[in-house]
């Protein structure tokens, strides 16, 4: 593929990529509003703490093959459909397994609710699996507009059944419904668009050759989604499904502002990186490093932002019984600012088929995030917070260690991508919030000021030191390319 083809395929797929996520993350701030209205904390902690088993229990039944289908020179319907009957029928033994397993969670957790709740939720990853096969067709094809249109059916969908339930009072029920129903359109849009179907003739042989790869991202989403959801496990068993509730409500608002540009980039990145395997080093270089300029540029400004203004934009939102959240949210935006970085690496990796480095890396992080939490659990959530922000942003030098190797890219050359988006836009933060301050206004006012305040600063930094990326960027968005 020539390189103003892959650069225009790339643009586009970022494009649909951006809408698409955008898209998705705005109806999700919709009807979280409604929701997080309607409920209470605790319903938020209930399903909270079911959250990491329905995550791995997902992960073993998807087992890596969207991404391994992916990374295959040449996938045949053989592949797909020998992946199919595999995440079909793998998908219904773990939930036989965790049907009788439901009581022991509950137990875990003191709350005998969780049982049946438990069984209901664990339906997800059954329906899910029908769906992996399709939408790793989708992906392994960039059909990137193809899956923003399923992402909105499907949250429209659900949303629209969350808080009808939550208004005829089925409180943390009515939420694991909601999360069925996204589930059950996803899978039932992916099959439509993806025109894929499966045959009865069951072959497994295609995985031999898939298994090396596949494995180890297996082991690596099970311990990301340790990592990732560590504080709820622990938090319900020391403090009880209220703080789970606060901890999800100020992980899920942050998760919204960096989600938005992970899964951007995750529509494109994999494939995009996976097709220059074979180029040199030095064109593998330049495309990392320009993906990484425009990662930054974004995500620095969102949530530096998004921590400037979570207290106001709580409380405006979802009202003050939620307000404990803020500090939390504050907290997690400063290390989400650097998630879509990380990410941006860690699909490099995949992309050029080291599924064991990003395997190992991954265990390493999610042991030592345990050994912290164990450590800190005595000074507070708050502090456990901080360690968790801290050891996730300097991961990133891991990451860049890895990537060096692959492409050469200095670490001064790192720097130069990254710190100027990050000063800039923690100078605008400041700006905005010693404006808010000197005006002194209500929740509202303040809101408003910091948000035009903070991306004045940034943008017309930008503007007066002539920045490519904010050029190129609104080129190709006003069809100016040259």
């Amino acid at each position: 593929m020539s390189e103003q083809s892959l650069k225009d395929k790339t643009a586009k797929g970022l494009l649909w990529g951006g809408i698409s996520n955008g898209a998705q993350q705005l109806l999700n701030l919709i009807f979280g509003i409604f929701l997080a209205r309607l409920l209470t904390p605790a319903d938020y902690g209930m399903v909270g703490m079911l959250t990491i088993f329905s995550l791995i229990a997902n992960a073993l039944q998807e087992s890596g093959f969207i991404s391994a289908l992916n990374q295959k020179s040449e996938a045949t319907h053989r592949d797909f459909n020998a992946v199919f009957w595999f995440n079909v029928l793998c998908s219904i033994a773990i939930y036989i397994i965790l049907y009788f397993c439901a009581p022991l969670i509950a137990l875990w957790f003191r709350q005998p609710e969780l049982t049946p709740l438990a069984r209901l939720s664990f339906l997800t990853f059954v329906i899910s699996s029908f769906g992996t096969s399709p939408r790793a067709y989708l992906f392994r094809n960039l059909r990137v507009k193809e899956t923003a249109y399923m992402s909105f059916v499907a949250l429209v969908v659900s949303g629209i059944t969350g808080v009808t339930l939550a208004c005829l009072g089925f409180a943390y029920w009515g939420i694991a419904i909601q999360s069925l129903t996204y589930c059950l359109c996803m899978t039932v849009t992916a099959w439509y668009f993806s025109g894929w179907r499966p045959t009865l003739h069951i072959d497994f042989s295609p995985l031999k050759g898939m298994l090396w790869f596949s494995s180890k991202l297996l082991i690596t989403n099970i311990f990301t989604h340790i990592n990732n959801n560590l504080f709820s496990l622990f938090f319900g068993r020391l403090y009880g499904e209220k703080m789970v509730g606060y901890y999800n409500q100020a992980n899920k608002w942050t998760g919204m502002g960096y989600t938005t540009l992970t899964g951007m980039l995750w529509s494109v990145v994999q494939p995009v990186f996976a097709r220059l395997a074979d180029d040199s080093r030095e064109r593998q270089c330049r495309a990392f490093r320009k993906m990484l300029r425009f990662t930054a540029f974004l995500s620095c400004p969102a949530l530096f932002g998004l921590a400037l203004i979570a207290p106001e934009f709580i409380v405006i939102a979802i009202t003050d019984k939620w307000l404990p959240a803020a500090r939390l949210m504050q907290v997690l935006c400063v290390g989400g600012a650097f998630m879509p970085v990380a990410s941006v690496f860690s699909n490099f990796v995949i992309g050029r088929g080291r599924s064991d480095v990003y395997m190992w890396s991954t265990i390493a992080l999610c042991l030592l995030q345990t050994l912290l939490l164990v450590l800190l659990h005595p000074f507070g959530v708050e502090a456990m917070v901080w360690a968790y922000v801290a050891l996730n942003t300097l991961w990133i030098g891991v990451w860049y260690r890895y990537v060096r190797g692959m492409t050469g890219l200095r670490f001064i050359d790192m720097l130069k991508d990254l710190l100027p988006f990050v000063c800039l836009a923690a100078a605008a933060v400041i700006g905005g919030g010693a404006v808010a301050i000197t005006l002194a206004g209500g929740t509202l006012v303040s809101l408003c000021i910091k948000i035009v305040v903070t991306a004045g600063i940034y943008l017309g930094a930008l503007w007066l030191l002539k920045a490519a990326i904010l050029r190129e960027s609104l080129e190709y968005l006003l069809h100016k390319k040259k």
